[in-house]
């Protein structure tokens, strides 16, 4: 799968599922403090992911996922 397609598909459901606003959508957006992604978000998002995706979300391997850009790249990473 090409990273355009993986932001692509977490764009949508970000705007979508989580309610966050598209025009905050950037590589360098800090999730927590940037996109105000809490705990309960990121139990949807580890979900609508696993469905996706196809794979499970390790929490120990997202410690170092600090913005949305370590994000698209830790998805490529698991899915190719």
């Amino acid at each position: 799968m090409q990273k355009e397609e993986v932001i692509k598909t977490v764009n949508e459901f970000l705007v979508e599922e989580i309610e966050i606003e598209e025009n905050l959508l950037k590589e360098d957006a800090l999730l927590k403090e940037g996109l105000g992604i809490d705990s309960l978000d990121f139990v949807d998002i580890v979900v609508i992911v696993e469905k996706k995706f196809g794979f499970k979300i390790k929490p120990e391997e997202m410690k170092d996922v600090r913005t949305l850009g370590q994000f698209y790249d830790y998805i490529v990473s698991k899915v190719n």
